[in-house]
């Protein structure tokens, strides 16, 4: 269960955010190299994407339009309470970038910042430390700031620890899938709630309300039509009868396999899919036979 987020938390965030800003705007006024965090806009080939997307639920989205983090919130405030709220928001999240170290100032995107660079924690991230010792050099703090070397390596710097953080966080995400596994492996058979995480034209990937675990359905496993995968919709789509599992449906499943060494679940379907229109193989790429009835 997620906390609460009050006001307070509210407050530090933005502080701490104010302090992120001040040391790139500190760092740049007196010429000191520094690595920035930024968040490049998204890719054109993701915006036409979304745009694409957003046609199938009644949204449309201007043609060469440059996108900013307000037109972003205003799609996410239309789709408030309408049943497409979820994969609208997930769409739109895997729409964006993601944020890297770099010594070139491109920008936050997602916080709408022209300056930003990581200051507030240090003890956990090399990036801070970096603005730290370069803070030392600029404002004349003692005689540990960036070295000459430092600076001149900082480029690799940007992209060792771009490349170390992407590496923690699936190291943690496999840490994670490994033990929720081994958790689930005595309750082969049990039911659980769970939403749709991710469509492919091999199945669908299911996130766990209670875990966070996340499994995958064998398309082949729906039912007894065929089901192709619509990739602007996200979703698979009986061939017969319309049946339709979308990126964001609520959905509840039947653990069939825990593989604790892979941190891998297999679910089987126990939900229908929604109502929707046949979908024909021939106008969509992928798609898998089922093999009878759901249970």
């Amino acid at each position: 269960m997620t906390p609460d987020r009050l006001d307070a938390h509210k407050l530090i965030e933005e502080f701490m955010i104010q302090a992120n800003v001040s040391a790139a705007e500190t760092l740049e006024q007196r010429k000191i190299s520094l690595l920035y965090r930024v968040h490049a806009e998204p890719a054109e080939e993701k915006i036409r994407s979304l745009g694409e997307f957003l046609k199938t639920v009644g949204l449309n989205l201007a043609k060469g339009q440059k996108m900013t983090p307000r037109h972003f919130n205003q799609i996410l405030k239309e789709v408030e309470g309408k049943d497409y709220q979820h994969v609208v928001n997930e769409v739109v999240l895997r729409t964006q970038a993601q944020a890297v170290y770099a010594t070139d100032n491109l920008g936050h995107f997602g916080l709408h910042l022209r300056h930003y660079a990581h200051f507030t924690s240090p003890i956990r991230r090399y990036a801070d430390l970096i603005v730290h010792r370069a803070l030392i050099s600029a404002l004349g703090f003692g005689s540990d700031g960036l070295s000459p070397e430092d600076i001149k390596q900082l480029d690799d710097t940007a992209e060792l620890i771009s490349g170390a953080e992407r590496r923690a966080m699936a190291a943690e995400r496999e840490t994670v899938d490994r033990l929720i596994a081994s958790h689930l492996s005595s309750q082969i058979g049990a039911r659980f709630a769970g939403r749709i995480g991710g469509v492919v034209a091999a199945g669908l990937f299911i996130t766990l309300n209670d875990t966070g675990a996340d499994g995958f359905v064998p398309a082949g496993t729906l039912g007894s039509d065929y089901f192709v995968y619509d990739e602007t919709r996200r979703a698979l789509i009986g061939e017969r009868t319309g049946e339709t599992f979308q990126l964001g449906d609520p959905v509840e499943v039947r653990l069939v396999e825990a593989a604790p060494v892979s941190g891998g679940l297999r679910f089987e379907m126990i939900s229908e899919g929604r109502k929707g229109k046949p979908q024909s193989r021939r106008s969509l790429r992928g798609g898998f036979k089922g093999r009878g009835k759901r249970r």
